[in-house]
């Protein structure tokens, strides 16, 4: 539900007390839409949002009219039948699960009502808040919860809430354990529970998590031309960007706008601080754009102590042999040199500065995707992304989170 924007304060006051939520809540293949991508449906037909990009949207709004008529939810399947030229489905070959909730604001009794009061507080929220909705989308049960600063959620939090949406304490208490340390990563996905959690007989829990935490951070040192190219389109992939160097004559230079900020001080000594501040996490990314060994021994060997995403250093072959020497002979370990991608960037024969990233950029993707090639697509046997299957087409993993998508 974290997509629908700002669009939906003044939409569900348009759509008055009878709606329903459609919600992707499995998905395999090529789709156009990750899991945790809503769309809205109300009674005379108004629509909030896209699953799909148009492959089966006619359809789910016809699902979604039926379970606002009956006031049932209900799970439907989507995807591509070869057999059938007009079958509904996605002609890209994926499949999608889709979950429908039908509210009715007017009930305050039920699953639906839960869910129809989050959406206006979700509403009220600034897009940019960190916040975790947590929604139970089986079909034993429904409701939402709001988790705000997901970063600091602990297991015992939102006992109460947790309890009332899966049905029981044991359920809950396992629930909770589980979202802590899914929340504090940034991480969306589909949480089932296991069955010894639930009263025999009982479907069990299945909670769809989406997290919304503060844009990740990405530090560039050393203002180049490298740099100035690499800031804007780090900003592309959503990442709050810094760009650090020791000398005033560059960092004062207009061309390095694009940064959300610019600090005057020595690589290694800035990180230090932020590491020791708190404002590095294992979502940060740091670029070593500087070349040069005063600068980036020291700041290598600090950020090799640290918990990050992806570290790169620009050099070449030649450089980069050098620098691992230097590192070695001050104690680095190989098992933390081996965390070091240099040369920076991934093989695309960059030459240019902006080549250069698109290179690294293109390695920051594929490093937080496991299931990245770095292969042309054209290449690549089997579905171009690995998602989670859609239910009933495979096995599903209880007790534990099926990641669906990572951190940044």
């Amino acid at each position: 539900m974290l997509n629908l924007g700002a669009e939906l304060g003044a939409w569900l006051e348009a759509a008055g007390d009878n709606y329903a939520v459609a919600t992707v809540i499995a998905a395999s293949g090529s789709v156009p839409c990750p899991v945790g991508t809503s769309m809205l449906v109300s009674g005379s037909g108004s629509v909030l949002g896209s699953l799909s990009g148009g492959c089966v949207e006619g359809a789910v709004v016809a699902a979604a009219l039926d379970a606002i008529a009956d006031q049932r939810p209900r799970t439907e399947h989507f995807g591509y039948s070869p057999g059938d030229a007009f079958a509904v489905g996605l002609t890209c070959g994926g499949e999608l699960g889709i979950h429908l909730q039908p509210v009715k604001a007017t009930t305050n009794d039920d699953g639906g009502a839960r869910l129809g009061a989050a959406l206006p507080r979700l509403a009220a929220l600034g897009p940019q808040e960190p916040l975790a909705v947590v929604r139970r989308v089986d079909a034993g049960g429904s409701g939402a919860v709001l988790v705000t600063d997901p970063q600091q959620f602990l297991p015992g939090d939102f006992a109460e809430e947790l309890e009332s949406l899966t049905g029981s304490a044991a359920a809950a208490r396992s629930a909770g354990v589980q979202l802590a340390g899914l929340l504090r990563q940034g991480v969306s996905g589909l949480l089932r529970l296991s069955p010894s959690e639930v009263d025999c007989g009982d479907e069990p829990p299945a909670l769809l998590v989406e997290t919304r935490l503060p844009p990740p951070r990405l530090l560039v040192f050393g203002a180049n031309n490298f740099s100035e190219a690499l800031l804007p389109a780090a900003k592309l992939l959503g990442y709050r960007v810094t760009l650090c160097d020791a000398r005033p004559a560059f960092t004062q230079q207009r061309r390095f706008g694009a940064a959300d900020e610019v600090v005057c001080d020595w690589p290694h000594r800035y990180l230090a601080g932020e590491a020791a501040a708190g404002r590095v996490d294992a979502r940060t990314v740091v670029c070593v754009l500087t070349h040069d060994p005063k600068f980036d021994i020291p700041l290598l060997r600090t950020a090799l102590e640290l918990d990050l995403a992806y570290l790169g250093a620009m050099g070449s072959q030649r450089s980069h042999a050098q620098r691992v020497r230097d590192l070695l002979a001050e104690g680095v370990s190989p098992q933390a040199l081996a965390r070091l991608h240099s040369p920076i960037g991934l093989d695309l024969q960059a030459v240019t500065p902006a080549e250069v990233a698109v290179s690294i950029n293109a390695h920051i993707i594929a490093s937080r995707n496991p299931a990245a090639t770095g292969l042309p697509l054209s290449r690549r046997n089997g579905p171009i992304h690995s998602g989670v299957p859609v239910p009933g087409s495979g096995p599903v993993r209880t007790g534990a989170s099926l990641v669906l998508s990572g951190r940044p």
